[in-house]
């Protein structure tokens, strides 16, 4: 199963805006609508993808690419990363980060970091199976999690 990374354009807005997590997973990722409204806030560091498998949109990813912060080890985020709860469960969170991870290297990036609370052990529990770890870090509540490409 290959995952694709297309842009938000007029084309799709709607359907990203449309797609959801379930009520639990809800206090952990912010609305799609909201992640894009963060995304034209912040047009030099953002960038939002719609997650595509097999043609159908699945999800939805925002990267975070601030060349230009002081802090060399602060320059690269998974921001946003979240697969619609009617089609979790069948490969596509794992999918996703692969091309995800792919993209990040295709950059040239050394390394990624996302945020995420503790109790998002789902969440923690897919980015330790590709590797990330926590790097002792805190955001804010939230724990900072590393790969190292």
């Amino acid at each position: 199963m290959q995952a694709e990374l297309r842009k938000i354009d007029n084309s799709n807005i709607e359907e990203c805006i449309a797609l959801s997590v379930t009520e639990e997973q809800a206090q952990y990722i912010a609305p799609n609508q909201d992640s894009l409204k963060d995304a034209n806030d912040n047009p030099a560091v953002a960038r939002p993808f719609a997650i595509y498998i097999d043609d159908r949109m699945v999800g939805f990813a925002m990267f975070a690419f601030d060349e230009d912060y002081e802090d060399p080890n602060d320059r690269y985020w998974l921001w946003r990363f979240m697969i619609d709860k009617d089609l979790q469960g069948r490969g596509y969170g794992c999918a996703a980060l692969k091309t995800i991870i792919a993209y990040f290297k295709e950059q040239g990036v050394g390394y990624i970091k996302l945020s995420t609370k503790e109790s998002n052990s789902q969440a923690i529990s897919l980015y330790h199976k590709f590797g990330f770890i926590e790097n002792g870090e805190m955001n804010d509540e939230e724990v900072v999690l590393q790969l190292n490409l």
